[in-house]
């Protein structure tokens, strides 16, 4: 069984990764923010794993899991930052966010 053909990968990464990016750009929520980085990502990983499959190498499947990590370690450096502010009772606005205060 070969599975879908390359093309319906790409529409459903390309709509994953818009979806994303009107996320980033819509929302004020530092956390709704990193999610919307994280659909990009997939999307992004799921095209490498596409057309690595397509050409029957492993190279992308590698490449995706290393943008993996970097994406979970981008996430616990994120969710840190938004648990330090919520303690502080830092309004959480990305628009009010211009400074890093110490």
């Amino acid at each position: 069984m070969r599975g879908p053909d390359i093309q319906w990968y790409v529409i459903l990464s390309a709509i994953l990764f818009s979806v994303g990016a009107l996320g980033v750009m819509l929302r004020r929520s530092p956390l709704i923010i990193l999610l919307s980085v994280e659909i990009m990502l997939n999307a992004a990983n799921l095209l490498l794993i596409a057309f690595s499959r397509l050409h029957g190498r492993e190279d992308g499947q590698i490449f995706a899991i290393s943008v993996m990590a970097v994406a979970a370690s981008e996430v616990v450096v994120g969710l840190g930052m938004i648990v330090a502010m919520g303690r502080r009772h830092v309004d959480l606005d990305v628009d009010k966010l211009r400074t890093l205060r110490g």
